[in-house]
C-alpha cells in the first residue's frame, strides 16, 4: 500500500505541474482560469478542468507533495475556480462538451468529485485555500436547483444524481435533497444477483454506479445498497484477463471492445475491504492499485479518497488479503430470469422507445469465464461476438458470424451447457409487410400524395414468414478449443465466419488471401497469430463465395481479421490451437 500511495502523490505531482502550463492565462478569454484538455479547450466537466483542480487541491494540502503549500499552486487553482463560477449555467449546470449540454448528469460527475474537494480544503488549516474554497463552495450551491429537478439519460445517471444530492445534503443539509434521491432510489437497483449492471460496462460504469451508491450509503447510513456494489466487486473478480485487461467483449457501452485495466476500481475496493474487512477486496484494491497511472474522472480520483478517508488505511494496512483465483470456470447470470423479463416488455407500453438513450435487453444475459493461468476465454451470447480467448500475449479478440438473412451479425440469444459442450442458439425471422387493412388506411391515403411515414405500419399483416437457424457448440479438449458450426438446410445463405485477432500480432498461412486493411480471408487450411512466444492457430478455411463483407456488417479499424466466407447449408468444425 505504502508504494501505491508514493506512486499516487508522484503522479499527483507531475500532473499539478504540467497542468499549469496548459492553463488559460488569457483574462480576455472566456476560457481563463480552465486548463486546456485533449478537445483543444478547457471544460468544467468531470474529465477536464475539475481533474486538475482536484490534482492542485491534493498537492496543497498534502506533506508529502513538493507542491504542499505552494503559493504558484495555490494561484493556479484559485483562477480554475473562478472558471467554474463563470463557465457554470444560469440553471446551475455545466456542459459536457463532447455532448450533453446543460446536462444535469454531468452536473452531477462534477459534483461527486468537487464536494470532495471542498471538504477536503475545508479541513484543511492554511489561509492560501480558503478563498478557493469558498468559491468552490458556491459552485456547488449554484448546482442544487437542476440537482433538484434534473433528468438522467442511462441508468447510471440515475446513481451519479442521487450521489451528488447525498453529498450536497452531507454539506448544506437541505431536506429536499434527501426527498429528490428518494424519487431515484424508489425505481429499484438494476443489478442481477451475480452482480452485472444495467449497462454491462466493466471498463467504465460499473466503477461508476459503485462509487456513487457507496457514498450515498455513506452519507444516509443506508447499508443496504451497498450489496449491489457487493455483488459487482465479486463479479468483476473473474472478468479480469491475466494480463489485468477488463472483460469489454460484451459491453452495452463504449467501452465495448476496447481496452480497459482495473485502475478504476481501486477506491472502491479499498472503501468496501475497510467497511467489509474483505480480504478478496483488499487483494483485488492492491492489484487494481497497481495499474493507476493517471487519475479517472474527478469523481472517483484515487488521491483525493485516500487523503480525505485517512482512517480507511488503518483498517486495511494489517488486513489479510485473499490469494485471487487464476484458474477456474464459471457461468455469470446462469439464473437470471433473463427470458421471463423479457416477456413483459409489450405490457410495460413503452415499444421500446426511448429517447437518448437504450433499452439494453441484453441485461442479465449469461457470461462464460474460463480462466488457466495466462489462458482466458469468455463465451456469451447477445453480442456480435460469442467468443474470445486471450492466450499470454497473443488475443483472439474475438469471434462474430454475419448472414445475409437479416441481414448483418447474428448474436446468438441461448446459452446452454451440457457436459462440458456450450451450446448457442439463435432463430432469426424475415417476412414481408401485407397491405394495410382498410379500415386503418388515414385520410392522407385518399390524397392526392400518401407519404409512406403517415401510414400505420404496425398493423400490415405479415406474409411468407421464413426462418433460419443457427447453433454453435463449443468444446475444451486439451489446449484447443473446437468450435462446431452448423445451419438448418435453409440453401444459399451467405455467411462470414471472422476471427477478430489484435493489432500487434503477425497473421501468417499458406492459403491465406489478402483483403487490404489488415482484412484476409482463409481460402483452406490453416492461419497462425504470433505474438513474440505465444501463438494461436486456427483451422480450417473455406472460401464458398466471394462477398469481402456482408450487409449491415461493419469491421472497426485497429484489429486485424481472418474471414472464411460459407455457404448454407453446412455443419463445420474449426480448431482453436493453443501453441
Amino acid at each position: 500500500m505504502d508504494f501505491i500511495y508514493k506512486q499516487l502523490v508522484e503522479r499527483n505531482d507531475d500532473l499539478a505541474a504540467a497542468a499549469q502550463g496548459k492553463q488559460v492565462l488569457d483574462p480576455a478569454s472566456k476560457y481563463y482560469g480552465g486548463v486546456i484538455d485533449e478537445t483543444g479547450i478547457a471544460r468544467a466537466s468531470h474529465h477536464s478542468t475539475p481533474v486538475y483542480i482536484a490534482a492542485w487541491s491534493a498537492a496543497l494540502v498534502n506533506p508529502d507533495s513538493r507542491y504542499y503549500h505552494s503559493e504558484s499552486i495555490a494561484a493556479s487553482l484559485d483562477l480554475a475556480a473562478d472558471f467554474m463560477l463563470n463557465r457554470q449555467h444560469a440553471d446551475g449546470t455545466i456542459s459536457l462538451g463532447s455532448t450533453n449540454y446543460n446536462s444535469p448528469p454531468d452536473t452531477g460527475f462534477v459534483v461527486g468529485g468537487v464536494t470532495q474537494i471542498y471538504q477536503l480544503l475545508a479541513r484543511h488549516d492554511w489561509a492560501g485555500v480558503k478563498y478557493s474554497a469558498a468559491k468552490l463552495k458556491l459552485f456547488l450551491e449554484r448546482t442544487i436547483p437542476a440537482m433538484l429537478t434534473g433528468g438522467c439519460h442511462t441508468p447510471n445517471h440515475r446513481w451519479v444524481i442521487t450521489a451528488a444530492l447525498a453529498q450536497l445534503h452531507d454539506i448544506f443539509k437541505k431536506p429536499e435533497l434527501l426527498a429528490r434521491a428518494d424519487e431515484w432510489l424508489a425505481e429499484g437497483l438494476d443489478i442481477t444477483a451475480d452482480g452485472e449492471w444495467t449497462e454491462r460496462s466493466n471498463g467504465i460504469y460499473n466503477a461508476v454506479s459503485n462509487i456513487a451508491l457507496y457514498h450515498t450509503a455513506r452519507v444516509w447510513n443506508r447499508p443496504e445498497l451497498l450489496e449491489s456494489v457487493r455483488r459487482n466487486l465479486r463479479m468483476m473478480v473473474y472478468l479480469v484477463h491475466p494480463s489485468g485487461e477488463v472483460v469489454t467483449d460484451y459491453s452495452g457501452r463504449q467501452d465495448f471492445g476496447q481496452t480497459y485495466d482495473m485502475a478504476t476500481y481501486y477506491t472502491i475496493y479499498r472503501l468496501m475491504a475497510a467497511h467489509d474487512q474483505d480480504p478478496v477486496f483488499a487483494a483485488m484494491c492492491d492489484y487494481a492499485g497497481t495499474f493507476i497511472k493517471h487519475p479517472d474522472g474527478v469523481n472517483n480520483n484515487a488521491l483525493l479518497h485516500v487523503l480525505l478517508y485517512p482512517e480507511v488505511e488503518e483498517a486495511i494496512r494489517d488486513l489479510e488479503r485473499a490469494k485471487l483465483p487464476d484458474h477456474y470456470a464459471c457461468i455469470l447470470n446462469h439464473h437470471h430470469p433473463m427470458n421471463e423479463h423479457l416477456s413483459l416488455i409489450e405490457a410495460v407500453g413503452h415499444h421500446l422507445k426511448i429517447q437518448h438513450s437504450s433499452m439494453h435487453l441484453a441485461f442479465g444475459a449469461p457470461v462464460v469465464r474460463i480462466r488457466e493461468m495466462d489462458k482466458s476465454v469468455t463465451i456469451m451470447p447477445q453480442t456480435p461476438s460469442f467468443f474470445s480467448l486471450r492466450h499470454g500475449k497473443a488475443r483472439l479478440l474475438g469471434i462474430k458470424l454475419s448472414t445475409s438473412f437479416t441481414p448483418g451479425i447474428v448474436k446468438f440469444d441461448q446459452l446452454n451447457v451440457e457436459d462440458g459442450v456450450y451450446r448457442l442458439s439463435a432463430t432469426m425471422e424475415k417476412g414481408y409487410n401485407g397491405p394495410i387493412p382498410q379500415q386503418y388506411l388515414p385520410l392522407s391515403a385518399k390524397g392526392s400524395v400518401s407519404p409512406w411515414y403517415l401510414l400505420p405500419h404496425q398493423v400490415r399483416p405479415m406474409t411468407h414468414l421464413q426462418t433460419h437457424e443457427l447453433q454453435v457448440e463449443i468444446k475444451q479438449e486439451a489446449s484447443d478449443w473446437t468450435i462446431r458450426i452448423h445451419s438448418d438446410e435453409r440453401e444459399d445463405v451467405f455467411t462470414q465466419l471472422t476471427f477478430i485477432l489484435g493489432n500487434e500480432g503477425v497473421v501468417d498461412g499458406g492459403d491465406l488471401q489478402n483483403a487490404g486493411e489488415g482484412k484476409y480471408f482463409l481460402k483452406n487450411g490453416a492461419v497462425t497469430y504470433s505474438v513474440d512466444d505465444d501463438r494461436i492457430e486456427i483451422s480450417s478455411g473455406a472460401f464458398e463465395h466471394l462477398l469481402p463483407i456482408l450487409r449491415e456488417d461493419q469491421h472497426p479499424a485497429g484489429c486485424q481479421y481472418v474471414h472464411v466466407n460459407l455457404v448454407t447449408p453446412f455443419d463445420r468444425t474449426f480448431t482453436v490451437r493453443l501453441l
